[in-house]
């Protein structure tokens, strides 16, 4: 098939959105597949354009596919209004590339949330071409910006109405919606789309790329980070915005300072400088702030800590699915994570004893006991790691997708 991707996100972005859209675009590449993308630099989690690409002009890429890059503005501190702005102008600017795609007439075109501004201009294209549309949810964003009163305090208020009745107009006007969760296509079904029109695309893992990494690696990564080996790590490794809540892990630190806990927040984000500066209000030792690290040390990485943090705020746990999470169970890892028990992430913990332990969110207290009731838990988790084997291998995953939108 002609596939045509379209998205703000993409490789050689390492977490989040740009990781899976990357990681799918090659193998669609490898299975046969003609696959054109229509992305932006990369910039996330860092908010920042990397210095070998420009945010302000068009570049066009060959390779694994031919990818064109579109200009978009980058707030360096996201607030509501910028991040509109940012997704504002990507949309804008990857218009015209994006209707160029007329004469090449793709088979399919999918649109990855965010961002919904993107909607439109895809549905213009498969008008003009016949294509058949599937936009995937990754992030609900409107129920995310509710749900984190980013839109005001009344739910119900003129912006919240709007922004709805758009995020409605898109789901309704493709061919297809697909998202990462069961709780997320019951949410798309809620919001008026045919249930026969809906198709699960969980995100999945490398699951043997986990599977055989050792305690000697994971040994000298500690050692090459500077990592006392005495002391028990709690690790948090993404993006640090605003979804999270990431200072009640700080306060959980400055409760803990006397045990041998070493808290390790890796990656980047608009939140980190606010946690930075908790961590040296309140003089911890206790708590180390690391850059992203190389894509080939990840399962290391994750197989150093003692204890993962999967954290969000209440209201986020079922607009946002977080993408770290697989990763950790195929690793086998053991989680504290913070959802309330009706989401996606709490029925997951209910069904399945023993793959992590799920807390209450926003709330020290919880979090405290979460942390200390997972570092009694089996270093090797194998309820985590056979759930990832039998449900997130990333050739089932994919497969299933292309048979689906084939279909």
């Amino acid at each position: 098939m002609k596939i045509l991707v379209y998205g703000i996100n993409y490789s050689p972005e390492l977490t989040g959105t740009g990781k899976y859209t990357g990681e799918m675009v090659a193998w669609m590449a490898d299975q046969g597949h003609e696959v054109r993308v229509i992305t932006a630099p990369p910039y996330y989690p860092e908010w920042q354009v990397r210095t070998d690409y420009s945010g302000w002009k068009y570049r066009k890429e060959q390779g694994t596919a031919t990818v064109w890059r579109c200009p978009m503005y980058v707030p360096k501190q996201p607030s509501t209004l910028k991040r509109l702005v940012h997704l504002g102008s990507f949309a804008l600017s990857s218009l015209f590339p994006l209707l160029a795609q007329r004469r090449w007439k793709p088979d399919r075109i999918i649109g990855v949330v965010p961002t919904l501004f993107c909607t439109p201009g895809m549905r213009l294209l498969a008008a003009l071409t016949g294509a058949r549309t599937v936009l995937h949810i990754q992030d609900y964003e409107v129920d995310a910006m509710l749900g984190l009163g980013m839109a005001g305090k009344e739910k119900g208020g003129k912006v919240a109405r709007l922004a709805s009745a758009f995020e409605r107009s898109g789901l309704h006007n493709v061919d297809h919606v697909s998202t990462i969760s069961r709780s997320m296509m019951n949410k798309a079904i809620e919001k008026g789309v045919a249930p026969e029109r809906v198709i699960f695309f969980p995100n999945w893992s490398e699951v043997a790329r986990f599977h055989d990494v050792t305690a000697e690696q994971a040994d000298a990564l500690r050692d090459r980070l500077g990592l006392d080996e005495q002391k028990k790590i709690i690790l948090y490794s993404g993006n640090i915005g605003e979804k999270q809540g990431l200072e009640n892990v700080i306060e959980v630190a400055k409760r803990h300072s006397d045990r041998p806990w070493q808290f390790v927040i890796v990656g980047q984000g608009g939140g980190k400088a606010r946690l930075a500066q908790m961590v040296a209000d309140y003089g911890l030792d206790n708590v180390s702030f690391l850059p992203l690290q190389p894509y080939e040390d990840l399962p290391a990485l994750l197989k150093m800590a003692d204890c993962h943090l999967v954290i969000q705020r209440r209201g986020a746990a079922d607009a946002v699915l977080p993408s770290k999470l697989t990763n950790i169970l195929a690793v086998g890892g053991n989680a504290v994570i913070t959802a309330e028990a009706p989401t996606e992430l709490g029925q997951l913990c209910l069904e399945h004893p023993g793959i992590a332990a799920c807390v209450e969110p926003e709330s020290v207290d919880a979090l405290s006991a979460g942390i200390e009731a997972c570092l009694l838990m089996p270093k090797q988790n194998t309820v985590a790691r056979e759930y990832a084997e039998r449900m997130l291998d990333k050739e089932s995953v994919l497969s299933q997708f292309i048979a689906d939108i084939r279909g």
